[in-house]
């Protein structure tokens, strides 16, 4: 006697967020609004149902990408004539079962008291992006992958600001002279990483980008730890990272761009390392397009800063040589997938936005790094930035 067969549970493919537009890309990409408050929105056959409280119900209206918005505070009122202690997870679960869903996904990241007690009011919750989905993304939606041409304007416009950012350095730097010790003197006054992060920040406010999570000013081998923000004065002769990573306020994108200078005359070892990191990101660049993976893009500066016998591991407690990945995915954060690592093993599609930076760090000589962003097209990329990379300065 044959068995019955058993059919797979039919795939969930609503999903439910609970989160600050604001600091939660996910739901900003989803809902298309930004509020610095949380919120809950779902989706229901396609439509996007944004929970607002009564304040954000009007602007919700106007500029956000819902299909419907409701009112959290009128749904509050009516639950509680029968229910004085109803709760946020009621409001959710009335206005899924009123849409006709009581399935989700939600994100790794859902809050767990609220997941419990939505399960305990008959929703079925199913976290995703703790795990790889079938496109390798952990992601609750795949599709921010691929930018939309409003998406990549956004990110050219952060890294229009990041320029002006450079554009400041670059100019402090050309007035700032040496004293005796080899110091940077600008404006009567010893000059320093904060002084040059404090001007840049200037500079890009008034490009039309703010700079919500920092940047990266750090003189001599201070950027040998590639994350370090840099402090203190600046010295002639020294290799100096710059990285910018601004948001562009109107359109909540992220720019990322990094170049290195040099304030006097590049020894040897330094001028060898800049030409190095250049010619691996002109490769990087040159190896883009879809149908490639991102770890063959980084396994291609790999295998060219190996033929110059630049070597990297752990030196006496410290990373040394190219010991980061070639790139990232950037928007509405400042790191999304795909990246151009080895933890990147599927192709580039077309509208993936990457960043691409090999460095090279090594005491003694310094740190150096270039960086500018690309969009991912059939037969290569384009350009997502652009600066010049004059690097020594005068």
């Amino acid at each position: 006697m044959a068995r019955p067969s058993r059919k797979s549970p039919a795939p969930v493919r609503d999903v439910l967020m609970m989160a600050t537009p604001s600091k939660n890309a996910d739901l900003r990409w989803f809902g298309g609004f930004h509020a610095s408050d949380p919120f809950p929105a779902f989706s229901a056959a396609g439509r996007k149902i944004g929970l607002l409280p009564g304040m954000e119900v009007g602007r919700a209206k106007e500029e956000s990408a819902f299909d419907e918005v409701l009112n959290m505070a009128e749904i509050f009122k009516d639950l509680r004539q029968t229910n004085p202690k109803a709760g946020l997870a009621d409001v959710i679960a009335f206005a899924a079962l009123q849409h006709g869903v009581h399935r989700f996904r939600v994100p790794a990241d859902f809050p767990v008291g609220l997941c419990e007690r939505l399960r305990e009011l008959g929703l079925e919750l199913h976290p995703v992006g703790a795990q790889h989905n079938e496109r390798g993304s952990p992601e609750l939606f795949p599709g921010r992958q691929i930018k939309s041409r409003a998406e990549l304007a956004g990110i050219r416009a952060g890294n229009v600001a990041a320029v002006a950012g450079f554009k400041a350095v670059e100019k402090i730097l050309a007035e700032s002279k040496a004293d005796k010790k080899g110091l940077l003197q600008w404006g009567g006054r010893l000059l320093t990483a904060e002084i040059l992060k404090e001007e840049a920040q200037v500079a890009i406010l008034r490009a039309g980008g703010l700079c919500d999570i920092g940047l990266i000013i750090a003189p001599g081998d201070q950027a040998v730890d590639c994350h370090c923000s840099g402090s203190g004065p600046v010295r002639a002769n020294e290799l100096i990272v710059c990285d910018i990573y601004p948001r562009h306020i109107a359109s909540h994108h992220y720019g990322d761009m990094t170049r290195t200078y040099l304030k006097g005359k590049a020894n040897a070892k330094q001028r060898k390392m800049v030409h190095a990191v250049l010619e691996g990101q002109r490769r990087a660049i040159k190896a883009i397009r879809a149908g490639v993976t991102g770890a063959k893009v980084h396994t291609v500066v790999v295998d060219y800063f190996k033929s110059l016998r630049y070597k990297t591991g752990l030196v006496k407690d410290v990373y040394v040589g190219f010991f980061h990945g070639t790139g990232h995915g950037l928007g509405y954060d400042i790191h999304e997938d795909p990246s151009l690592s080895l933890r990147h093993p599927l192709p580039l599609v077309v509208g993936n936005a990457v960043t691409v930076e090999p460095g090279l760090y090594y005491p003694g000589i310094g740190g150096c790094r270039f960086e500018d962003c690309v969009v991912v097209t059939k037969k290569g990329c384009e350009m997502l930035s652009s600066h010049p990379y004059h690097w020594e300065i005068a």
